[in-house]
């Protein structure tokens, strides 16, 4: 879908209206600006910082015209299995399993869900948001595309600068308006009573939120124009001055706009009912209200004295007397429809409905001077052009006087029907033109409807206030304050409008106070001031946002022992809400805000699109968690996403790869801005936990600690998945970041081999799942590598070295545990019941084991796993090697032992004994062990010693890891002198650095711990080539056992060193077998040969 930038057309609400502002006369609503300009298509956050500049392609999901490229294998071949096990649904030709994973129930969030969208071949990672196109119309949602998605990917939309966020608050507007309207259609005779009043109550719901969009667009987004000098023509007329007026008069501004956004909901409500029940207000047949049944009679020359004699419009009042009932209902009727098309600001329709019925009268007295529209609005005074009746009017009797009048007129008449019990209708009517509350609140029964009256009211007195200043016969020194407290002198118009001042609220404070009274509104009204939205609504027009958010966040916290009675009904929509009116009140207000709003905005804010976010990711929609996380503050927005990555880990790799780009697409990949995350932060702190030992929840005989154990390294492994996605093209340094997530996941992968090397020491045929994983995930990247990253690179060659050593060694690994498997299982049977395959295969494994096992010990370019390190530090500087290690206390049986503080104790004891007195004194030795904090089942071993030359100064040459090494190895191998004989230490994380005297980490010391797996490894590797003497039996020669022989006992390959005591008595076992096995060999070959 192509994004087109050009700027949002004109939307189908009112023109703005002009805004001359005092800057003398601003208070508190004025420092929020909340009538402003259109905002630029720039929409920066002061508050978050500037949003990541990138492609509107970045957020494209595949929309049917092209096909994306997957950028792993493993992604692949998840597409291929699902659409096979798509295909293996199908049953005959009907295909009536085809689409059995889209019968699901409708969702609520509206948009009608086509079957197509939620079939089971969902395509996760074509999911991503579409960047919204500037259109004529309004944006429709697409079939199957919930108002989650519409939401996030109309906030994408404008925070990549491609729509202004006034534009934005109405396409809310219109999403929620759709959704009900799809919700109401989808429920229409289709469900039981139940299900049908709770989906109505659903729709009802999205259409309050609709108009709390509505409300925040006219207060806080709607554009301010100036009114131009060309619309008035000299001399100026009363609505110009009151237009002029309301222009400048912030109180006057904001109840406009309230009345504009209460009659603009109503004419919505109009054309909703219109079309759902087919019925259009005022459908009347002309001439309906001449009262004819009333004629008649009188025609009969009946002298009901309760009947009028007359059928003119001033009879009833004249007389005091009444229509016919008939004619009286129809008029009620008919008045009725006239208030509903005024309440919903349709003055020209109610004008031409009186005309319809044959009461151009009563259209007179709606409009009066000439049909003029006189309502303080710059849309009316264009609709009225330059129009000079009003002005001829003006000239003659005086600025504001024939308006008094109409105003003292309609007073009357609504008090005159009041006393003579007339239609309640009519009387409002009349009472609106002149403000008369008291007869217009009776039949307001809703909340809209109160408080349109009474800002409407507020709204017209404050205009006839100022209109008074114009009479001849007032004072001059009379203000308007000394108006609004001021007592009425008399009864006439000249005295207007001091005869409905007291009904008045004084500021928006008592006119909100007024909707909660019931003394003077509708029960109705005063509970409706208790719902979600009309707070909500309540607060907008008070300008109190941070209440606002504080409300907010009251109802949206997690309740306490369940018991929050103030939870709304529907939270998922209310929490999408706030986490919207937050976004935009932070972009709106971005230029000009006070600092306790701001903080407000950021704290309160951030607690509700957080709980947003993890809304989002527990509905499993992680293409849309990015849009909102990314506007977080640093730390709550890298907690958030290494929480999200550490639970997606096991699942699939779309659902993983959605995530991903979540992360990778709305963040920068590394931030120079210390208050905003990046993606290299979120993945280095996944990365760093991953390692981190995690609480178990063991049997409670505690055997099932080492099956634990083993779990946690393939989760360990599984992290690196992160590091191998590919992301989209169209992110800016789209090849770099690719790089160095190569790079990283090298490094990374290196760190758990040598972790993982140490735990799998076991003779057994098993094979550790940890590396065999992460080896399997590296696979495909792999194949890239020349193409991403360059070998030039010191640190990058070094790792790569690293990483294919690590390669061959769980190679050889997985060679010898294959042959290991054969041997176990030709040992179970009788050798003489063993085919000729089967040893074949037996002699086949031995031989590829030392194969492998040659090509590692035996390399000609420098040695396996090469330790050789140049310290960074000079002899002059006091620096220290440390060595930290969480492990678990193994038995020889390979079962846990639970450590404890004599167990500790003992340890450290025996781990000191391993190194010689000079080497404690001297090199200031520090051993520390503690039963874990995390893991009752594991020890923390803690060593520390003062760098000496060659091990932490100078050129480290041995390849031994030095003196830590050696001690750490004796506990690996478990040969502990002072230590209970066979326990081994089985490594869970290890990491070595270089330290200064106060404790602080300067760098990492790798040498040591790669050191460490050479003291480990290799001599293991060596005493598992029994390989030699299963080839001896089979007739083979045994050149392959002198070449290792030589091999150990050189001192050119150095690796006598490495073993221990108990090692190297094991290896003269072995070297003792294959001579005698030599020896049997060639007494045979001379028995043949005789």
């Amino acid at each position: 879908m192509e994004v087109d930038p050009s700027p949002s057309p004109p939307s189908s609400r009112p023109p703005p209206l002009p805004g001359y502002f005092d800057p003398e006369s601003s208070g508190r609503r004025e420092e929020y600006r909340r009538y402003r300009k259109r905002m630029s298509s720039s929409n920066v956050s002061p508050l978050l910082g500037s949003s990541l500049s990138k492609s509107s392609e970045a957020r494209l999901l595949y929309d049917g015209g092209s096909i994306p490229r997957r950028p792993n294998a493993g992604l692949l071949l998840e597409d291929i299995k699902q659409e096979a096990q798509d295909y293996s649904n199908l049953e005959g030709l009907d295909g009536s399993r085809m689409f059995s994973s889209a019968k699901r129930r409708a969702s609520l969030d509206g948009g009608s869900a086509s079957d197509a969208a939620y079939s089971s071949g969902r395509q996760a990672a074509r999911q991503t948001l579409k960047p919204v196109k500037m259109e004529d119309d309004m944006y429709v949602p697409h079939e199957g595309e919930t108002s989650f998605t519409m939401f996030a990917s109309l906030l994408d939309s404008a925070i990549q600068g491609l729509m202004p966020f006034p534009d934005v608050i109405l396409q809310f507007e219109r999403t929620c308006r759709n959704a009900s309207d799809s919700i109401r259609s989808a429920a229409t005779g289709k469900l039981r009573v139940v299900e049908d009043k709770l989906m109505q109550q659903k729709a009802q719901l999205l259409l309050d939120e609709a108009a709390s969009w509505s409300l925040l667009w006219c207060l806080y987004g709607k554009g301010n124009e100036d009114l131009s000098e060309e619309l008035f023509v000299p001399p100026t007329t009363s609505h110009q001055e009151a237009c002029r007026f309301v222009a400048v008069d912030l109180t006057a501004q904001l109840c406009l706009r309230i009345v504009l956004w209460l009659e603009g909901l109503a004419s919505e409500a109009l054309d909703l009912e219109k079309k759902v029940r087919g019925s259009h207000v005022g459908s009347y047949l002309p001439s309906s209200g001449v009262w004819h049944r009333t004629q008649r009679y009188l025609k009969r020359n009946n002298n009901d004295s309760t009947i009028v004699k007359h059928v003119d419009f001033d009879a009833p009042t004249r007389e005091g007397a009444q229509l016919l009932p008939d004619d009286k209902k129809q008029d009620e009727l008919l008045l009725e429809d006239i208030w509903t098309l005024l309440r919903a600001g349709r003055l020209e329709e109610a004008s031409e409905l009186c005309r319809s019925a044959g009461q151009a009268w009563r259209a007179a007295t709606l409009c009066p001077f000439g049909g003029i529209d006189m309502f303080p609005s710059l849309d009316a005074l264009l609709r009225n052009g330059k129009s000079r009746t009003l002005q001829a009017i003006e000239l003659e009797s005086g600025i504001g006087r024939q308006w008094r009048l109409w105003k003292w007129a309609s007073y009357c008449a609504s008090e005159k029907i009041a006393e003579q019990d007339g239609g309640c209708y009519e009387m409002a009517v009349y009472a609106l033109q002149c403000s008369n509350l008291k007869r217009v609140l009776p039949i307001c029964m809703d909340w809209e409807s109160a408080c349109w009256a009474m800002a409407r009211s507020w709204l017209d007195v404050q205009v006839d206030l100022v209109l008074s200043q114009y009479q001849t016969s007032r004072p001059d020194g009379r203000q308007l304050d000394d108006d609004m407290n001021g007592a009425q002198n008399s009864v006439g118009p000249e005295s207007w409008p001091y005869h409905v001042l007291d009904q008045q609220p004084r500021n928006i404070t008592a006119l909100l106070q007024n909707l909660h009274s019931s003394d003077f509104v509708h029960e109705n009204v005063s509970r409706a001031c208790r719902e979600q939205h009309r707070q909500i609504e309540m607060n907008l027009m008070s300008g109190d946002i941070a209440h606002l958010l504080d409300l907010l966040w009251s109802w949206l916290s997690p309740a306490e022992e369940d018991q929050n009675t103030a939870r709304p009904l529907d939270d998922p929509e209310m929490i999408r809400f706030g986490a919207h009116v937050v976004l935009v009140l932070r972009y709106i207000f971005s230029d000009e805000i006070e600092d306790e709003l701001e903080e407000k905005l950021v704290t309160v804010g951030d607690l509700i699109i957080n709980l947003y976010v993890r809304y989002l990711f527990s509905e499993d929609q992680e293409e849309l968690v990015g849009v909102y996380a990314s506007q977080l503050q640093r730390d709550l927005c890298i907690n958030l996403f290494v929480e999200m990555m550490e639970l997606r880990l096991n699942s699939s790799l779309h659902t993983m790869y959605k995530l991903f780009l979540s992360a990778v697409e709305y963040l920068p990949f590394s931030s120079g801005d210390a208050s905003k995350a990046s993606f290299e932060e979120i993945i280095e702190r996944v990365l760093s936990r991953s390692r981190q030992t995690k609480p178990s929840k063991y049997d409670e005989d505690f055997s099932d600690v080492a099956h634990q154990h083993h779990l946690q390294s393939l989760q360990k492994a599984m992290v690196i998945q992160w590091l191998c996605f590919t992301p989209p093209p169209s992110i800016p340094d789209f090849q770099m970041i690719t790089g160095k997530l190569l790079i990283r996941a090298l490094m990374h992968s290196n760190t758990l081999f040598r972790e993982f090397s140490l735990i799998s020491m076991r003779r057994v045929p098993e094979l550790p799942a940890g590396p065999h994983k992460l080896l399997a995930i590296l696979a495909e990247p792999l194949k890239q590598k020349e193409n991403l990253i360059s070998p030039e690179d010191q640190e990058v060659s070094d790792n790569l070295q690293e990483f294919e050593d690590w390669h061959e060694y769980y190679s050889l690994d997985a060679t010898y545990r294959n042959w290991l498997k054969v041997e176990m299982q030709n040992a179970a049977v009788s050798p003489d019941m063993l085919s000729a395959e089967e040893n074949d295969q037996a002699v086949a494994a031995a031989k590829e084991t030392l194969e492998l096992a040659f090509l590692l010990l035996k390399k000609d370019e420098r040695p396996w796993l090469d330790a050789v390190e140049s310290s960074p530090f000079e002899p002059s500087q006091p620096i220290f090697l440390e060595l930290h290690a969480c492990a678990m206390l193994c038995l020889p049986s390979g079962e846990c032992m639970l450590p404890d503080a004599t167990s500790c104790t003992a340890l450290t004891s025996a781990l000191y004994s391993t190194a010689n007195e000079e080497d404690v004194l001297h090199r200031q030795l520090k051993v520390d062990v503690q039963v874990s904090s995390r893991d009752p089942c594991c020890i923390e071993v803690a060593l520390r010693c003062l760098a000496a030359e060659g091990d932490g100064y100078g050129l480290h040459e041995a390849s031994d890891g030095g003196l830590l090494a050696a001690i750490m190895a004796a506990g690996f191998k478990g040969e502990l002198s002072r230590f209970q004989p066979g326990v081994s230490m089985a490594i869970s994380r290890l990491d070595a650095w270089y330290s200064d005297g106060n404790g602080s980490v300067e760098s990492t010391a790798a040498y040591i711990i790669r050191g460490l797996c050479r003291r480990c490894c290799l001599p293991e590797t060596i005493l598992r080539l029994q390989a030699c003497i299963s080839l001896s039996a089979a007739g083979n020669s045994l050149d392959d056992c002198d070449k290792l022989i030589e091999l150990v006992g050189s001192s050119e390959s150095g690796m006598l060193h490495l073993f221990s005591q108990q090692q190297l008595q094991e290896f003269l076992i072995f070297e003792r077998e294959c001579l005698i096995s030599k020896m049997e060999l060639e007494e045979e070959q001379l028995s043949s040969d005789s």
